[in-house]
Order: structure tokens, then sequence, then C-alpha cells
């Protein structure tokens, strides 16, 4: 999947802010239809957004679902300075769309959640998540309303599966265009939930230059489905 970004960016220009909004967009629509059964005003969702671009992403998702009618509360594990540019443009639009935004917790929490959107750590995962991204993790874990996943849980390699401590516990996980290893393997069963793929707008060209083999248009048919 590193190939393929690179791909797309470098050789075919299309950047990862587009990207985002694709991935945002997915992962809005499965908490709006699966989670939340299409019900969304005075729905209240907490986003939680790394500084890299699975924050990003949850941020559309933030924007999107505010867009909505929901009550909207995005936590951000980095201060915003630490934010990549991207991902502080998108926390830019979340807030003139009215999304409220704060960096971490306090020992207040955050209140009443239906959903929990996990946007802090994805497959560039180095290490154990510490500091504020291990608390909003341990917050969410402890939280009754179920959290989905941009991409793979927090916490899980995406590659070997090993699940560290802490990860977050998703009731679904959304990956985005091609399906990551880590997210079979047997460790992470008690973490991955329902897992669906979507489409974020990687043409095929990409996938052949980054050497994917595929018989047949992943997305041909829908954009977003069930695969475990």
């Amino acid at each position: 999947m590193r190939e393929v970004d690179r791909v797309m960016v470098d050789e075919l220009g299309i950047g990862l802010e587009l990207m985002m909004e694709h991935a945002g967009r997915q992962l809005a629509v499965v908490a709006r239809d699966w989670v939340l059964g299409g019900t969304t005003v005075g729905r209240r969702v907490i986003v939680l957004a790394g500084k890299g671009g699975n924050g990003g992403g949850a941020l559309v998702a933030a924007r999107r679902m505010s867009g909505w009618g929901c009550d909207v509360h995005a936590i951000l594990s980095s201060s915003v300075s630490e934010l990549s540019p991207v991902t502080r443009a998108q926390l830019s639009r979340s807030r003139a769309a009215g999304v409220q935004a704060t960096v971490g917790i306090d020992g207040q929490g955050w209140g009443r959640a239906d959903v929990i959107l996990d946007g802090l750590v994805g497959y560039s995962l180095a290490g154990a998540p510490n500091a504020r991204a291990a608390v909003l993790i341990h917050a969410a874990n402890q939280d009754p309303a179920p959290t989905v996943s941009l991409d793979v849980p927090s916490g899980l390699d995406a590659s070997t599966g090993h699940v560290a401590e802490p990860t977050i516990r998703a009731a679904i996980t959304v990956t985005l265009a091609l399906p990551k290893i880590g997210l079979r393997a047997p460790d992470a069963a008690a973490t991955v939930g329902d897992i669906y793929l979507a489409d974020i707008g990687v043409p095929g060209e990409a996938l052949i230059r980054a050497g994917v083999e595929t018989t047949h248009p992943i997305f041909a048919d829908r954009d977003l489905f069930l695969i475990q």
C-alpha cells in the first residue's frame, strides 16, 4: 500500500488530500449506515485524530457527519503545530464547518458518545502508541459506544498483525483500497471487528505499477463491501 500511495502521488498526480476526502467519506458512511442505522441528527460522534494521514481522513469524516446533523467532537493526539500540513488543512475545514476540536482530554473525558471514529495511527505505526494517543485508545476501549477504525485499529501493526499495548478494540474496521495483511492475523481477531474494504479512488493503473495483480477490478460492482 505504501507503493500504491507513492505511485498515486508521484506518478499519477493524485494527491494525498484527495485520497483523504474519499477515505473520510467512506468512514462516515459506515458509521452512519452500519452503526447509527441511518439516523444522524443529534447523534454524538467522537473523532480521534492523529497527526498523519489517518487523522486527516478522520477529520474529513468529522466534517461530513457534522453536515449530516451530528454533534461532533474531534480530539487530537498531537498539538496543531505537529499535524502534517494536509491534516492541519482538514482540521481548519472541519472547524470552519462547526466541528468542535480539542487537543487531548481532561479528567472529565468526552461525555456521551453514540459512535467513536478512530483515526489515530494507520499503517505507519512504529512502536506502541504512547502519550496522548495511548490515553485516547484506553478511553475508547472503556467507552460502551462502538468504535469504527480507519484502515487499521490504532495500535495494530498492519503488516504483521502484532497487537501493541494499547490497541483500539474496533467494532468495525474500514480498510482502504487493499486489505492489510495484519488484519487477518490470529492475534488481530479481537481488535478488528467486521472488516469493510473501501474504494478511495485508486485506479487500476496505480495497482499495475505497484505490482498488485488483480483478475477483476476490485470495486467494479460497489465501492464499499464487507470482506470479513
